[in-house]
């Protein structure tokens, strides 16, 4: 090792200066974020293994299944990475004399990139089936299945370990950072390295980009049909607690790993090097898109929104009916929508037989956007 012509790609000084400097984090830092995050992804595992036990609705099912395969991936990620933080500070192990042959560098490299695309790819692969599921839930119904939700995750983990696995074959390559706890891409100006930190900025990006979109136009849709003719027919609750639990999903991610992606994609476009505490903070950024994105169902269930609002209306069970405000801005909108599309599409003789007709006027069934609301 004394010799820099004989040292291993994964530690020599390309763009990322690499500083051994095992004082620099808090053991106990690292030790609570990890527990905490383990913990939380546990617990929510076994609340899903318990819903999907209990739970009769097909489609609710499939969600509880991409939801169990990221709540697996998000405890497999803290379990591998912080496994690496953790023994480097308890024994201030040096990985270039522990790890010549970047085996270990390489391992954990991967683990980041894997463990990162993978919640970005699901949260995509969420939206894409809840689209499908409002959008045309008959062509979803005769199509998906068990086994092929489970393909799905399973499709989504192999694309996630073939990008990861690129830089052992020369596309890419993986460099310590400092303080030597991690390992992560080399962000350099060589044509593979900024290639492939090209490659995961924009998979994760067009992954976010993709959800959002998908999410809004899920959403515009179970809005429109809560308020058609299609809500007499089949409660939409679970819908509306799927489509909720997704969008903060899809907001936790964004937020958490969307600095990192940007703070990639320019430092590699920029090909000048970049200071390390940014990519450290960032870092520590997308870490807490794991501790958090299992919070999510384990608070956000009907179950547990009826305690925290025990004095909503659950005899009809809507989940709409949790959010007043929300539910009247709807119901405004649907009044003032279906008055104009009346006004619009009613043929000009039927308006004047309704002017000219002196029959008693019947009340008209209630709304269903008013369901939830009444008394």
């Amino acid at each position: 090792m004394t010799d820099s012509n004989h040292t291993p790609s994964c530690y020599a000084n390309t763009s990322t200066p690499y500083t051994y400097a095992p004082k620099m984090g808090k053991v106990y830092l690292s030790a609570i974020f990890s527990i905490l995050g383990l913990i939380s992804n546990l617990v929510a595992f076994i609340v899903l293994i318990k819903s999907c036990k209990q739970t009769q609705n097909t489609s609710r099912s499939f969600f509880l299944i991409f939801l169990g395969g990221l709540v697996v991936t998000d405890f497999m990620g803290l379990l591998v990475t912080s496994s690496f933080v953790m023994s480097f500070y308890v024994t201030y192990v040096d990985w270039r004399l522990s790890d010549p042959t970047c085996r270990f560098c390489n391992f954990m490299g991967m683990s980041m990139v894997f463990y990162g695309l993978c919640p970005l790819l699901l949260g995509a692969t969420m939206a894409i089936e809840r689209f499908i599921g409002i959008k045309y839930p008959f062509a979803r119904s005769s199509r998906l299945s068990k086994g092929r939700t489970v393909s799905m995750v399973l499709l989504v983990w192999f694309i996630a370990g073939s990008i990861s696995l690129l830089p052992l074959t020369g596309f890419g390559s993986y460099h310590i950072q400092t303080p030597g706890s991690w390992c992560f891409i080399n962000i350099s100006s060589k044509r593979g390295d900024w290639a492939f930190s090209l490659l995961f900025s924009l998979v994760g990006l067009i992954s976010i980009t993709a959800s959002f979109l998908l999410n809004t136009v899920s959403v515009v849709t179970l809005i429109k049909v809560c308020r058609g003719a299609g809500r007499r027919q089949r409660s939409r609750d679970h819908e509306v607690e799927m489509m909720v639990q997704l969008i903060l999903i899809m907001i936790i991610a964004t937020v958490c790993w969307c600095p990192l992606l940007v703070f990639i994609a320019q430092a590699a476009l920029a090909g000048n090097g970049f200071q390390m505490k940014q990519l450290l903070l960032w870092i520590r950024f997308a870490t807490w898109n794991q501790i958090l994105d299992p919070w999510v169902y384990i608070l956000f269930r009907r179950s547990v929104l009826k305690r925290v609002n025990p004095h909503a209306n659950w005899s009809r069970t809507s989940v709409v009916s949790l959010y007043p405000s929300f539910h009247e801005n709807i119901c405004r909108f649907t009044r003032s929508s279906e008055g104009s599309n009346l006004g619009s599409d009613v043929p000009e003789n039927t308006k004047k037989s309704n002017v000219m007709s002196t029959s008693p006027a019947t009340p008209s069934p209630s709304s269903p956007c008013l369901v939830g609301s009444e008394s």
